[in-house]
């Protein structure tokens, strides 16, 4: 591919996601904007194994992490729940919409670099804004910062509904060194 072909191509709005209603709704607004730019969509869960209190059933809640710390587990059955939370996420925000070209990433690894490396060749970066509150809160507020400071394009961190204020907006774009988004 030639400089000019390159400079011009078109990335993919890159989201993560994780099974949780604020997760869920970064990918419903990402799907909107993917459609908006006509580019693809790039959907993205990440995992650990062995992250301690987490569990298979509740691991949503970490944010933009899933992780599991049970007897008996292994990675490649982690890998298929990760892979189910991803499909249901998909399969709860987009329906039967077909007019969005939709790529599917699971990832074992902490939850910032995963976004990160995911959004590194995107044109825009999709994260929720935090978790349930407490330290699960601080730990999605973190992956959030994480992400703001660090990619290389620009990030909209999506409020929940439940964050919503009146007056303000529920989706905020932070810097990045692309192109501002319009």
């Amino acid at each position: 591919m030639s400089e000019k072909e390159d400079a011009t191509k078109v990335g993919a709005v890159v989201v993560g996601v994780d099974g949780s209603p604020g997760a869920g709704e970064a990918l419903r607004w990402a799907l909107a904007e993917a459609r908006l730019r006509k580019v693809p969509l790039r959907v993205v869960h990440a995992w650990t194994y062995g992250y301690a209190g987490a569990t298979a059933g509740g691991y949503g809640n970490l944010g933009f992490i899933g992780s599991f710390d049970s007897p008996g587990a292994d990675a490649g059955n982690l890998g298929r729940a990760a892979e189910e939370t991803l499909e249901t996420a998909i399969g709860e925000a987009v329906g039967e919409t077909r007019d969005v070209e939709i790529e599917r990433q699971v990832v074992e690894g902490g939850a910032a670099a995963v976004l990160l490396d995911a959004a590194a060749a995107g044109d825009l970066l999709v994260v929720g804004s935090r978790g349930h509150g407490g330290f699960t809160g601080l730990l999605l507020g973190s992956v959030s910062q994480q992400c703001v400071h660090h990619a290389r394009c620009p990030v909209v961190v999506v409020r929940s509904s439940k964050e919503d204020v009146a007056g303000h907006e529920s989706a905020h774009v932070a810097g990045g060194n692309s192109q501002p988004v319009t």
